[in-house]
């Protein structure tokens, strides 16, 4: 599916805070993309549709994932809001026709996973550095991505693992799992 066609369907199936905040993702993904040598057509798909599912409630996720038998686990059963990612991963592979790698970063973009390929790292930097957010720490954030990719997918990881524990809430394993394996790649 283009672009284009893309961009109507999740307008119209988010509310214009969430499809604007999937827009800037879109471009930080494409920004991302042409600094570290990727498809930039490949990550403003990927962009645009990442929230895809963000906005659906706990009972239409539940019932999804049941009916496309999509695998969860406690974390996110307990979490709910975590599975917007791999339902958005299922719906982007079946209605824009992604690709598994397409539809792997979207899946990551949460809590991120082992073996994170370009585009799976550029969304999940994406996410976190887009032009409608404003943590603190962005324009550190941002002379990390100078530094190299890793170094800012670690970082992002490191904060959301910091804010689950001062939330006292769950971990996702991939998350811990993503960055004991980007710990041993820089090393």
């Amino acid at each position: 599916m283009e672009l284009e066609e893309i961009q109507e369907y999740i307008k119209k199936q988010l509310s214009d805070k969430r499809y604007y905040h999937s827009k800037c993702v879109m471009k930080r993904s494409r920004e991302l993309a042409e600094k570290y040598g990727a498809d930039v057509v490949i990550a403003e798909k990927i962009g645009i549709a990442h929230d895809v599912a963000k906005e659906m409630s706990e009972e239409e996720k539940l019932k999804y994932v049941k009916e496309n038998n999509i695998e969860i686990d406690n974390t996110e059963k307990v979490n709910t809001g975590l599975l917007h990612a791999k339902i958005g991963k299922d719906i982007a592979i079946k209605k824009f026709g992604f690709s598994e790698s397409m539809g792997q970063a979207i899946a990551n973009h949460t809590t991120g996973n082992k073996d994170m390929d370009i585009y799976s790292k550029i969304l999940f930097i994406a996410d976190r550095t887009s032009k409608d957010r404003n943590f603190e720490d962005l324009e550190y954030l941002n002379e990390l991505v100078d530094k190299g990719i890793d170094e800012a997918v670690l970082y992002i990881l490191d904060k959301k693992i910091e804010l689950q524990i001062k939330k006292r809430a769950p971990i996702h394993i991939n998350g811990i799992i993503a960055r004991n394996y980007i710990l041993e790649e820089i090393i």
